[in-house]
């Protein structure tokens, strides 16, 4: 079977206003024992479908051999998005630490900012530890928006979401420095 050779680029563009409906559903929803639950649902639903987009379009172009530098530029890129949005939607409801989302929003724009550089001489493919690192933060955000509060009760699901958080950071900040040091590798072997 074949697929149209644009169709993984397609469903990495398809994020972008996923992630915009998404943040405005978070923010509409409101912060948990608001009244508006539904849309939070909505909002969290509606978020793991975009990000779980970014395997179907990774799976697809690599199945069927249609890896292109405009997927491997964009499909950060429109992750950046989703999730910063994501980051900054829980913050506004005081559902995060702020200096947690500047922390990660400096790392992940930074390097988005970076690819778009050097984006003329080269492509900057995303490392495997920023691939863990992008999965970790979609299942982290995932429970986070879900609320499952009401399901395991306030106290638990705090507790369990700060961890996930924390992990989030450290793996953001981790994967940042990785990606400093391989440009700065890279940037020697090709002087």
């Amino acid at each position: 079977m074949a697929i149209h050779p644009q169709l993984p680029n397609a469903i990495t563009l398809a994020r972008i206003p996923l992630a915009i409906v998404f943040f405005v559903l978070l923010l509409i929803g409101g912060a948990f024992g608001d009244a508006h639950t539904g849309l939070r649902w909505t909002a969290a639903i509606l978020f793991i479908v975009a990000i779980s987009t970014d395997w179907v379009d990774g799976y697809l172009a690599r199945k069927y051999e249609i890896v292109s530098d405009f997927g491997k530029l964009w499909d950060p890129i429109a992750d950046k998005l989703l999730t910063g949005l994501a980051f900054v939607g829980l913050a506004c409801l005081g559902e995060m630490a702020w200096w947690m989302v500047i922390v990660i929003l400096i790392r992940e724009w930074g390097v988005t900012v970076h690819r778009l550089m050097v984006r003329r001489t080269h492509v900057v493919a995303a490392a495997w530890l920023g691939k863990i690192k992008t999965a970790v933060q979609g299942v982290v955000l995932s429970w986070a928006l879900l609320p499952l509060d009401v399901l395991i009760g306030r106290d638990a699901w705090t507790i369990v979401t700060l961890i996930g958080m924390w992990a989030v950071v450290v793996l953001t900040v981790v994967s940042g420095i990785d990606y400093v040091l391989a440009q700065v590798r890279g940037s020697r072997t090709s002087a």
